[in-house]
Order: structure tokens, then C-alpha cells, then sequence
């Protein structure tokens, strides 16, 4: 079974504030042109999107200069979504294995549209990142717009041991019952710092 992770990309969706409104229209119509087509202008941060380290820290690696098989890979699914903060637990050691793609369940995206969406969300420790780092995960998945806050320390640290950062996810509940699933992340093929991705994940 296959369960999309992300969400549809439509004109005026909502971006992380201060950055470029994503705008989608028709520019051509088939009863004037004779062919139909559609003009996107998108920032790489907009709706369901992977960080890369250039997004935050002097790396010079493009997005696209990362192996194809840094984006997909086991899944593993951690329930914390009555965490206001999600910190270091004895528990996750046995949960988290090298190369995993850790997928975070706050129950955040609910609020997905409105403003609060941006400001009010749960963050991960410093603490909860350098397991991640010593688990030598590939990357975090989050129903949130972020891991932390300004200054971004949880994102530079995991920037600085090449962990990518998957964020705005959807769905992410119907994953809360699966045994065991993989998660394919894919970016566009671009050279940008980050980019937007169509993330699903596959149940075993």
C-alpha cells in the first residue's frame, strides 16, 4: 500500500512567512492556444519540501548532488504527538537503526492553513538530534514546518552530519498502525539548496 506524505501543490498555498507566495496558473488555454499549459513560480521551501545543509550553513553541495539512495530508505515511525518538545528517550536507541528515515508523528499538520501552523509547533532537542547523528540516520521527517526555531541549532547541527531535513508532511497518522514501511522522498533533479519533493511512503 502506498500513502502520500505530501501535499498538492495549488496557487496561494501556504509558505513559512516571508517567503515568496507560490503561484500556479494556467497560461495557456486549449480553446485560444490550441494546447493547454501551466506556469509555476514556487520557492524550494513551499509545502511538503527536503532541506539540504546550503539552506543554513556555508555548504556548497547543491540538493542534487546527493545519491539517489540518500532519499529513500526504511522508515521508522515515533509517535510523539503529546510532546510539546521531542527530547532524547532511552527507548528510541532500539528504534533507530543507521540509515533509517525517521518519520516524527506531532499531529501538527491539523493546523496546516492556519497561522499558527507556523508559530505554535513542537520542536526537537539538541539531545534528540545528536541521536540522530549517532544513529547515522539519513533523514527526519516532520509534520511541522520546522525542527526548532531562530536561531536553527538543531538544524545546523543536523545539517553539519549531512542529515537531511524532510518537512510540512501529511498523512503522517496513517502510518501509526503500520509494521514496517519505506519512505521515498524524492527532490527534484535541481540544483538549488532545497527542494520540493513528493514524499510517499510504501507499507509492507
Amino acid at each position: 500500500m502506498l500513502i502520500d506524505l505530501s501535499y498538492m501543490i495549488q496557487d496561494g498555498m501556504p509558505v513559512y512567512p516571508g517567503d515568496e507566495e507560490t503561484v500556479l496558473v494556467q497560461s495557456k488555454h486549449i480553446e485560444q492556444d490550441y494546447y493547454n499549459n501551466h506556469q509555476l513560480s514556487i520557492n524550494m521551501h513551499a509545502g511538503t519540501h527536503i532541506d539540504g545543509p546550503m539552506h543554513l550553513t556555508h555548504s556548497k553541495k547543491y540538493l542534487n548532488e546527493y545519491p539517489l539512495d540518500t532519499f529513500i530508505g526504511e522508515g521508522c515511525l515515533l509517535d510523539v504527538s503529546k510532546e510539546a518538545s521531542i527530547d532524547y528517550k532511552e527507548e528510541y536507541e532500539n528504534l533507530i537503526q543507521p540509515n533509517h528515515i525517521v518519520v516524527l508523528y506531532t499531529g501538527h499538520s491539523r493546523f496546516n492553513g492556519q497561522s499558527s501552523y507556523f508559530t505554535d509547533y513542537p520542536v526537537l532537542t539538541l539531545a534528540f538530534a545528536e541521536l540522530l547523528v549517532r544513529k547515522q540516520v539519513k533523514m527526519i521527517g516532520l509534520d511541522t514546518p520546522s525542527p526548532d526555531k531562530y536561531p536553527f541549532e538543531v538544524h545546523k547541527h543536523l545539517f553539519q552530519n549531512e542529515i537531511l531535513i524532510i518537512e510540512n508532511l501529511a498523512n503522517v497518522d496513517q502510518l501509526l498502525n503500520a509494521k514496517s514501511f519505506e519512505i521515498i522522498a524524492l527532490p527534484l533533479y535541481i540544483r538549488a539548496d532545497s527542494s520540493i519533493a513528493r514524499v510517499i511512503a510504501r507499507v509492507k
